[in-house]
């Protein structure tokens, strides 16, 4: 089912036993962490109840009438909830069955197509005159302190909104993007801006850098033709801007371009929506569309009131504003999902120019830090949901776990179909190629014949299976902008191990021993045998 709003969720996860109501007062400064973190490391031995409930927020220290609503995605019932199935191959089944559509060769195969094309046409956005998150329009003596924005973790640097939908739109393509990127409130008006070097929304903000850059070696060209004509020289300026900022992640002694980029960020979405803004999709594919095929029910988005941006219409809170090409700002320390702290770093910076909201908005938020937290259910998610579409770079791909522990861009397992010599580290370096993926620290190789889903299989075989100098192997590349161990500040090594049985045609050549397994005629004659034996 698709669930028309916040509201209609919590509605949800109420009658379903899924949320837990809190009157007793508490502070969003620290308490609101504590409590959480204890509650969704709850039950971590029982799959049924791991994770603890939702948990609704009623009586806030400084906020009367503001309520809290954290924990939603954090189980596996909740994230089934969240996007309307009984298990989450559903939703993997739907995506690899448009996936698996071939090119219709006669009159009847197109026909078979029409009730896919009819259903293909119920995901995309549509436009509507007003919403719910119009009810209240303030663009003037606001402040992003009425709000009970979170302090997390003690050495926080302060107050981060961290569930937020930041939309940005593709200044070539005209695209929207919406990613999931904290944002740490400096005062009423201005935020951090912390979209990570790799991220799409960061890629926006080079691209106006780019246009920016260019349009300054345009005038300072007078329009006339140099040597090499105005394009080489915009070109040029723009090489040289990424490189003295290193991708725009720190200010150079000379001047950057001066200009504005618009974003638009909306907090307390219906859960298919915040789903979708942080799942791992190809630049070209917008999430508002994602979000519908997951509800089977186009997002309804308005028009913003100060910048040319569309927003989810029942959204509970919505911020307009822009960031400053020319800006950056120090951002941090955050409790990270890590473990952590991320430490601190430059970033741009939102100014806030308009706030619109419902009446007594619900501020829908989440926290990072030692898993299992709400976001590995998320991730999990993730890794289940776009297996198929793995599957069409990486065939030969069985299945993925990223466990948990490994925070994701830590350690993949991967098992696969292995054809010919060498095939393990043709894998590792295609997910290395893979969006984010390319952060995978480890990737453990394994055959198909080995349960990726079982870690301690896994471990038997992998450490059986390798020579360490042979079946290890170290690549340079980018890393994630929260590992602090790398050499540099998003640039560090990477490790693939081939767990996988090795070939003669791989240069192994002494014989490989058979796996111990009891024959099955023994099998059958001690299950006969085993009440008799009372060992249960």
């Amino acid at each position: 089912m698709a669930y028309d709003d916040l509201r209609a969720w919590i509605a949800e996860l109420d009658r379903a036993g899924e949320l837990k109501k809190i009157r007793t007062e508490v502070d969003p400064i620290l308490e609101i962490t504590e409590i959480t973190d204890r509650v969704s490391k709850q039950g971590a031995a029982s799959p049924r109840s791991a994770g603890g409930p939702a948990l609704l927020f009623q009586n806030l220290k400084g906020y009367p009438g503001s309520q809290i609503l954290i924990n939603q995605f954090g189980s596996a019932r909740r994230m089934q909830m969240a996007l309307g199935v009984n298990s989450l191959d559903e939703v993997a089944d739907r995506i690899r069955a448009f996936v698996d559509v071939k090119s219709p060769q006669g009159f009847l195969d197109k026909v078979k197509m029409l009730p896919m094309l009819g259903e293909m046409s119920k995901f995309f956005p549509k436009t509507v005159s007003t919403g719910p998150c119009k009810e209240v329009i303030k663009r003037e003596q606001f402040s992003l302190l009425d709000f009970p924005i979170l302090q997390c973790w003690p050495r926080d640097a302060g107050r981060f909104i961290t569930l937020p939908c930041v939309i940005t739109r593709d200044p070539s393509s005209g695209k929207r993007n919406v990613g999931c990127y904290r944002m740490q409130v400096y005062d009423t008006h201005i935020t951090g801006m912390h979209w990570q070097r790799q991220k799409v929304g960061a890629e926006h903000y080079r691209q106006r850098l780019r246009q920016a850059a260019s349009a300054e070696t345009a005038a300072g060209l007078n329009r006339e033709l140099s040597t090499r004509g105005p394009s080489s020289d915009a070109a040029r300026r723009a090489v040289d801007i990424m490189a003295r900022t290193s991708g725009a992640s720190h200010l150079p002694e000379s001047p950057l371009p001066r200009g504005k980029m618009e974003v638009a960020v909306a907090v307390g979405t219906d859960p298919a929506v915040t789903f979708s803004s942080i799942v791992p999709a190809p630049p070209d594919v917008e999430e508002y569309l994602i979000a519908g095929f997951l509800r089977q029910k186009p997002v309804e988005l308005v028009k913003c009131e100060t910048v040319d941006l569309e927003v989810p219409a029942t959204s509970e809170i919505v911020l307009e504003g822009h960031v400053h090409l020319d800006e950056l700002r120090t951002e941090g320390p955050f409790g990270d999902h890590t473990g952590f702290y991320s430490l601190e770093d430059l970033y741009p910076v939102f100014h806030v120019q308009c706030i619109t909201h419902r009446k007594d908005p619900v501020y829908s938020t989440t926290i990072v830090g030692k898993p299992p937290m709400e976001d590995g259910w998320m991730g999990k998610a993730v890794e289940r949901i776009f297996l198929p579409l793995m599957k069409l770079t990486i065939p030969e791909l069985v299945d993925i776990n990223l466990p948990v522990e490994g925070i994701f861009h830590n350690l993949m397992i991967v098992s696969i179909r292995k054809s010919y010599p060498g095939q393990a580290r043709k894998v590792m370096n295609a997910v290395w190629s893979l969006g984010q993926a390319m952060f995978t620290k480890c990737i453990v190789v394994v055959d198909e014949d080995v349960n990726v889903q079982d870690i301690g299989e896994v471990c038997l075989k992998a450490l059986n299976h390798i020579d360490p100098e042979r079946d290890i192997q170290f690549t340079l590349g980018p890393v994630d902008s929260l590992d602090h161990a790398s050499r540099l500040p998003n640039y560090g090594s990477k490790m693939g191990i081939d767990a996988t049985r090795k070939w003669p045609a791989e240069g192994f050549t002494r014989p490989w021993p058979d796996e111990i397994l009891m024959d099955e005629g023994t099998k059958a004659l001690v299950d006969k045998k085993w009440k008799d034996l009372g060992l249960e």
